[in-house]
C-alpha cells in the first residue's frame, strides 16, 4: 500500500513543482500589495534538550503593518510578555515583564528594520518573512524541490498545502484558496539539528480593511519603564529561561 501512495504524491515532479511555485507566487503577490495587514497568531518552536528530548514552547500575539515603514506586534509566551514598535524613523522593543525598553534609530523600509535586528541585535519576529516587500524571492530562494500536496483544513480553512525543500531546511505552507490567498500555516524543519525540530506559525484572524490608528506605532513608555541597552534587554526570547535544579533539602 506503501508504494503506490508515495507514487500518487511524488508523479508527475514537474507539474507538482510549478503548481506548488504559482501558488507561492500567487500569495507573495497578494501579501505584499496589502498596504495594511492586522493579525494574530499563534507561534510553537521545538529545542532539543542535551538528552535528545524534544520540547515544545508556544506563544501567540498579534501584529499591525502599514506599509512602507510602520509595525507594531506583542508576542507573549506565559514567561515573557514583548512588544516591538516602529514607526519609520525608531524601532522600540519593551519587555514588559522587566518593564524596560531598548530603542535604536532605524530611518528606513520594514525591510531593512528587521533585517538590522537580524544582523545587529538577533531579534526575530514570527513570521518575518512574511512581512517582507520580496517576499517570493526571499521565500523561493534556495529551494531545490517543490511539491503541491493537496488540500488540508487548517483552524477549519481549507488550503492549498505546499511543501518544499532547501538544503538546510524542509518547510511548508497552507495557503487559503481564492481572491485571497492568506498563508494560514507556516512550518519550517531543521535538518541539520538531531531529531529535526519545527517552528510553526499559524495566522489565526486576517484583516486588511479595517482602519489602523495612526498612534499604534508610537512606543509610549509605561510609568517606570527604563531605558537600557539592547544587549542589557532581557526576557524577550521565544524560549524560557533554563530552570534551577531543585535544592537538596
Amino acid at each position: 500500500m506503501a508504494f503506490p501512495l508515495a507514487l500518487s504524491v511524488s508523479s508527475p515532479v514537474l507539474a507538482q513543482d510549478e503548481e506548488a511555485k504559482r501558488i507561492l507566487k500567487a500569495m507573495a503577490d497578494y501579501v505584499t500589495a496589502q498596504q495594511q495587514i492586522q493579525l494574530t497568531y499563534d507561534v510553537d518552536i521545538e529545542v532539543i534538550t542535551p538528552h535528545l528530548e524534544k520540547l515544545q514552547f508556544a506563544s501567540s500575539g498579534d501584529l499591525k503593518l502599514a506599509r512602507p515603514d510602520k509595525l507594531q506586534a506583542t508576542r507573549s509566551g506565559g514567561y515573557a510578555h514583548v512588544e516591538l514598535f516602529f514607526d519609520g524613523k525608531t524601532a522600540t522593543v519593551y519587555g514588559e515583564d522587566s518593564n524596560a525598553f531598548a530603542q535604536v534609530e532605524m530611518p528606513g523600509s520594514l525591510d531593512q528594520m528587521i533585517d538590522r535586528l537580524r544582523a545587529e541585535h538577533h531579534i526575530e519576529m514570527p513570521g518575518a518573512d512574511l512581512l517582507l516587500s520580496d517576499l517570493y524571492e526571499e521565500l523561493a530562494a534556495g529551494v531545490i524541490e517543490a511539491k503541491y500536496i493537496g488540500r488540508g483544513v487548517v483552524d477549519g480553512v481549507e488550503c492549498e498545502h505546499l511543501a518544499f525543500r532547501n538544503r538546510e531546511t524542509d518547510w511548508q505552507l497552507w495557503v487559503e484558496p481564492g481572491t485571497a490567498p492568506i498563508p494560514r500555516k507556516y512550518v519550517i524543519t531543521s535538518k541539520t539539528l538531531a531529531a529535526a525540530p519545527q517552528y510553526t506559525l499559524r495566522i489565526k484572524s486576517w484583516d486588511t480593511k479595517t482602519p489602523l490608528d495612526a498612534g499604534a506605532f508610537a512606543f509610549e513608555p509605561p510609568e517606570g519603564a527604563k531605558s537600557v541597552e539592547f544587549t542589557a534587554l532581557t526576557g524577550i526570547g521565544e524560549l524560557p529561561p533554563p530552570a534551577e535544579a531543585p535544592k537538596e533539602q
